[in-house]
């Protein structure tokens, strides 16, 4: 029996298109993971709260050794604080003096009063109304660091706002 050219290409093909149909399937695809799981954001800092100011604002400038003149390095952050109180004129705040463990008791708190009024008095002539800032004197009573050396007497040298009333919660 002869075969002709045609039915040989036809043969192919048939046997082509079978062949096809007996593919293997691909693998399913992998289930899709579940959706991640939503996350709530921190809570954002309250503006006008103490802790907006402490953190967006900064709330503490220092001072060389037996000094109390306010110095260049923190006249930015006095600045952003009384830019900080135009922006909430209910708050009012206490400026903390304090100084360092050298010197006597007295000569301390008489130098963080000095302190502290040097940051009132610098706040003031950028606006701040007087009536809404007072001072305090803690002098070398309540330091952030006890080391006896001079990297921790310069934080001890400091003057701290803090909001004394009409902040936000």
């Amino acid at each position: 029996m002869k075969i002709s050219t045609v039915g040989l290409k036809l043969a192919a093909i048939a046997f082509a298109v079978v062949l096809a149909g007996c593919e293997t399937k691909p693998p399913p695809a992998a289930p899709t993971p579940p959706p991640a799981p939503v996350m709530t954001p921190a809570p954002s800092i309250v503006p006008g709260s103490a802790e907006d100011l402490r953190v967006n604002v900064g709330d503490t400038v220092h001072f060389d050794y037996d000094k109390s003149a306010v110095l260049d390095a923190d006249k930015a952050t006095l600045q952003r604080q009384a830019a900080w109180l135009a922006k909430f004129p209910a708050i009012k705040v206490t400026i903390e003096g304090y100084c360092d463990e050298r010197g006597t008791r007295e000569y301390n708190i008489a130098l963080g009063a000095r302190r502290a009024n040097a940051v009132k008095e610098y706040l003031v002539s950028l606006g701040v109304s007087a009536g809404r800032v007072d001072t305090i004197s803690y002098g070398k009573e309540r330091p952030i660091c006890t080391e006896s050396n001079e990297a921790c007497w310069a934080q001890n040298r400091r003057g701290v706002t803090i909001i004394a009333s009409g902040a936000n919660s």
